[in-house]
């Protein structure tokens, strides 16, 4: 709260003076921008078919699982031990190997995606650069710090579209 209040302070103070007046402002969702690159996008369709083979077994796994639980479910009672011991165990197994190819899964799409963003940041932050040098703007902020803006203000679009002009 305390922050809050000398964030409120700060801008009525800035507000108040003339200089202000004349600054020139801009607003930038900077998460956006990297994620609407054409960079970006390719990574997600990349990233789709290398995972996706992945995400098609666990979805098997998980299919599979739930079948044996219904069937556990609504026969259970009526199964002999042996048979019903047997799902059992059939889906405890199941549930391990989902748990254990998710993990794997998880953890290598995440390494993908930081690989992708060690890559793209570096083009993001010239273009950034290069579109407040241009529109000479004196304050940038992040969109998810703003409450309401404007359109004329908001420069996400022309980062996007500077991000893909970049090789």
């Amino acid at each position: 709260m305390r922050k809050l209040t000398q964030w409120v302070l700060l801008s009525a103070a800035l507000l108040a003076t003339p200089a202000f007046a004349e600054m020139k402002i801009a607003v930038l969702n900077y998460q956006m921008a990297l994620l609407e690159s054409d960079s970006a996008k390719k990574y997600a369709v990349d990233a789709e078919k290398k995972f996706g083979p992945q995400l098609n077994k666990l979805k098997t796994l998980e299919s599979d699982a739930k079948r044996i639980q219904d069937r556990l479910v609504k026969e259970g009672e009526r199964m002999q031990t042996a048979e019903r011991e047997r799902l059992e165990l059939e889906f405890k197994q199941k549930a391990r190997d989902f748990q254990f190819q998710s993990k794997e899964l998880n953890e290598a799409k995440a390494v993908a995606d930081r690989d992708m963003l060690k890559q793209l940041k570096p083009k993001l932050d010239k273009a950034v650069e290069e579109v407040i040098k241009k529109g000479s703007y004196d304050l940038v902020l992040e969109q998810g710090s703003v409450v309401e803006v404007k359109p004329q203000y908001d420069i996400t679009r022309q980062v996007i579209e500077r991000m893909n002009q970049l090789h």
